[in-house]
């Protein structure tokens, strides 16, 4: 076992060489992480202009996302759940413990519980989608909440129907969506 002098640092493995981190998604601090997330999703005739918001926040309710996308036409529920699929793509990525889950739709929570059957075949297509998103998570609960209890999350859809503007690319999962379900607008 060699011993360095005394007071001289431990030399890097490689002259300028900082550690390596593993990418995440904005805001994301740690994996592994408790988040709990609001989501809504509307549309502006119905079908009409549509849009989705999601506000991130970690387990100790500092916000660590904001995610909104401009859908194009679409319903309000395939709205609902765009914000649902951008919300589960993003925990993934950012290699979320647990997520809790919060919207103001009943229609949304009370299907993704099974309580409500799917009926709609573009409905069964996204709920396929977030079925198979939140299989991949470690935990997901969904908790239906009153509208005034989701406020961020409407504001941020909100905010995507009126400037018609996403934080971002729509999520992978809804880009690759055939057209039964909505015709996107992609960045």
């Amino acid at each position: 076992m060699s011993r360095r002098p005394a007071g001289k640092p431990p030399a890097a493995k490689h002259a300028g060489a900082r550690p390596s981190r593993k990418k995440t998604p904005k805001g994301a601090e740690r994996r592994g992480a408790a988040l709990v997330a609001h989501i809504d999703g509307g549309a502006r005739g119905n079908p009409g202009p549509a849009g989705y918001g999601v506000s991130v926040e970690d387990g100790d309710g500092r916000k660590v996302a904001e995610l909104y996308g401009y859908l194009g036409t679409a319903t309000n529920n395939t709205a609902e759940y765009a914000a649902l699929l951008a919300l589960l793509e993003y925990a993934r990525k950012a290699g979320a413990g647990s997520l809790r889950v919060l919207s103001d739709s009943e229609l949304l929570v009370r299907q993704m519980r099974g309580e409500y059957r799917v009926r709609h075949p573009g409905l069964q297509i996204l709920h396929g989608a977030a079925r198979r998103l939140m299989a991949a998570l470690p935990s997901v609960v969904l908790e239906h909440v009153p509208r005034e209890q989701n406020v961020a999350a409407d504001a941020l859809a909100n905010r995507a129907m009126d400037l018609r503007e996403s934080s971002g690319p729509l999520p992978e999962v809804l880009r690759n969506l055939p057209p039964l379900t909505f015709q996107p607008r992609l960045l």
